[in-house]
């Protein structure tokens, strides 16, 4: 009885505590992600598997925000080197287990049976947590705009995007982490000069990057939007997906040509793998204006929330792993919209609870997760005298 009691308490705690809001709002995105992915693989093969394999993520998802919204993010963020460790060898383990999609230039995978699991996206949320507390420890000693906190916090990002970048081969999770990090370092408070210094120091550093971690394929995504008439004039190479893109969602008018019956969508030939990368398309297509502008909404309220979530914490720690949840979603769904609008190269990002893909919705629940339990706990006690 004493157990059942125990289980009924934490039920109790977690609907009375947790941040029901972001809970509602991830699923609402969930569903209206499989919805749109049911429709899309409908008339192919695939589609069951597909949908199941969405379904499974989901119940995943679901448990570990549970789970995260437990677990005292203080402890976990104390275990940072570990955290660091474990990143950088689960991304490693691409070397000896990694497959991919050779027209994309991409090994980010490791697959079991048919399921597919992507390190370096499950490493997002342990990239959160590493770089927040390397920023929360320089704030508590007052040295976050010093050149040794900066070099630090510099050469420990360098580290591992490089890992994602050349062991994964995958340039958007490359981005989305870099885009991640630099709005936590602004929401951390670092001064406008080290931003400048940084945009230059990239600057001077791109040929490199372009010789030893961006293949040919890579690059020509990259500055295909920007100069298109040069990298691919016919418009059938890597411009030919962006450009079915943006004829789906101008065809679907305000609401629609109605869910299942969009030519493009329901033409796997003429548009494939647009469950992943092009979700976003399909739901301009067949929902229209009023379906994107949904998606948009919803995705910013998530957003919305965890910013909210972090201010109220009254905990360093907490606001900056809040921010980088929230930059997380941004980032992506940025990324995401800008190419499936022809306006960013098609690099291969996900958008956030809609595409198909285990390991990114699994991840989102997680992050989302972490957010509630920081609603949960109140300020620790290191921090209330701040």
């Amino acid at each position: 009885m004493n157990y059942l009691k125990s289980f009924f308490l934490v039920i109790f705690r977690f609907f009375r505590d947790a941040d029901m809001l972001l809970l509602l709002l991830s699923i609402t995105c969930a569903v209206y992600g499989n919805i749109l992915i049911h429709s899309i693989t409908k008339n192919s093969a695939t589609e069951s598997g597909v949908v199941y394999v969405q379904i499974g993520a989901m119940v995943i998802g679901l448990f570990l925000f549970i789970l995260f919204s437990y677990i005292d993010i203080d402890i976990i963020a104390d275990k940072s080197i570990l955290l660091y460790i474990f990143s950088i060898l689960f991304i490693s383990t691409l070397l000896i287990w990694g497959e991919g999609e050779a027209d994309v230039g991409r090994r980010a995978w490791i697959r079991f049976w048919n399921i597919g699991i992507q390190p370096a996206e499950v490493t997002k949320v342990p990239f959160i947590i590493i770089f927040a507390k390397m920023m929360v420890t320089f704030k508590e000693r007052k040295t976050l705009n010093s050149i040794m906190s900066i070099l630090q916090i510099a050469i420990a990002f360098f580290i591992m995007f490089s890992f994602v970048l050349y062991i994964s081969e995958d340039m958007g999770t490359a981005l989305v982490y870099f885009g991640i990090l630099v709005i936590m370092l602004f929401a951390a408070g670092l001064k406008l000069r080290w931003f400048v210094l940084g945009a230059g120091a990239i600057a001077a550093a791109s040929p490199l990057l372009r010789t030893y971690f961006i293949n040919d394929k890579q690059w020509e995504r990259i500055i295909a939007p920007f100069i298109p008439d040069i990298v691919d004039p016919g418009r059938t190479g890597v411009l030919w997906q962006p450009d079915l893109s943006i004829q789906a969602i101008t065809t679907g008018g305000l609401f629609g040509q109605g869910l299942g019956e969009g030519r493009l969508t329901q033409s796997p030939r003429a548009f494939p793998a647009q469950h992943t990368d092009f979700v976003f398309s399909a739901a301009g297509e067949e929902l229209g204006f009023i379906g994107c502008l949904v998606i948009i909404l919803l995705l910013v309220a998530i957003v919305v929330r965890c910013v909210h979530v972090g201010i109220r914490s009254n905990n360093p720690l907490g606001l900056l792993v809040c921010m980088g949840v929230a930059g997380m979603v941004t980032v992506q769904t940025i990324m995401n919209i800008g190419m499936c609008l022809g306006l960013l190269p098609v690099i291969g990002i996900t958008l956030p609870f809609f595409s198909y893909g285990g390991s990114s919705l699994v991840t989102s629940f997680a992050a989302m997760g972490i957010v509630s339990g920081i609603k949960m706990r109140p300020k620790p006690l290191r921090f209330r005298s701040m």
